[in-house]
Order: C-alpha cells, then sequence, then structure tokens
C-alpha cells in the first residue's frame, strides 16, 4: 500500500511540473502572452498612424502639412532652401 501511494505521489508530481498543463507549460503561456502582448502594443501605434494618415486624406483640400510629410519620407522631395546631410554607407 505504502508503494502505492508513492508510485502516485510520483506520478503526479512528475505532470505537474512536466505535464502538458503543468508548471512548465505555464510558463510557456505566460512568455508566448509577453511576446504578444508586445506585438499588439507594436500593432496598435501601427494602426493609430494608419488612421491618422487616413483622416487627413479625407478633406477635400488634403492637409498642407501631410502632404509636405509624404512628399518629404515616401518621395524623398525637400525644399529648395533646405540643407541636406548625405550619410556615407558604412564600409562593410
Amino acid at each position: 500500500m505504502l508503494l502505492l501511494c508513492l508510485g502516485l505521489t510520483a506520478y503526479f508530481a512528475y505532470h505537474t511540473l512536466h505535464g502538458r498543463h503543468g508548471l512548465e507549460a505555464r510558463d510557456a503561456l505566460l512568455e508566448r502572452e509577453n511576446a504578444l502582448q508586445f506585438e499588439i502594443q507594436s500593432l496598435e501605434a501601427v494602426r493609430a498612424t494608419l488612421s491618422r494618415d487616413v483622416a487627413l486624406m479625407r478633406p477635400d483640400p488634403p492637409d498642407p502639412d501631410f502632404v509636405e510629410e509624404v512628399a518629404r519620407n515616401v518621395l524623398g522631395f525637400a525644399r529648395p532652401d533646405d540643407r541636406i546631410v548625405a550619410q556615407s554607407a558604412p564600409n562593410g
């Protein structure tokens, strides 16, 4: 009887730690949750930026600041009076 109780205790202790729903699986799920929370936050930041851009494109005359931002960042345009500093690529 004692061996049976010890065997059952060892069986349940093993599965408490290493089983499919054990403590190790819980730790892995918590790590996955943290990674997904970080991904959600970064995607929400991108969504907020895109929502702002869409809102700026709605009016009949587009917002001049938004047009300038697109011209500078996306198209690479600059004003004639802007000073441009070129960065050289690292020698690799």
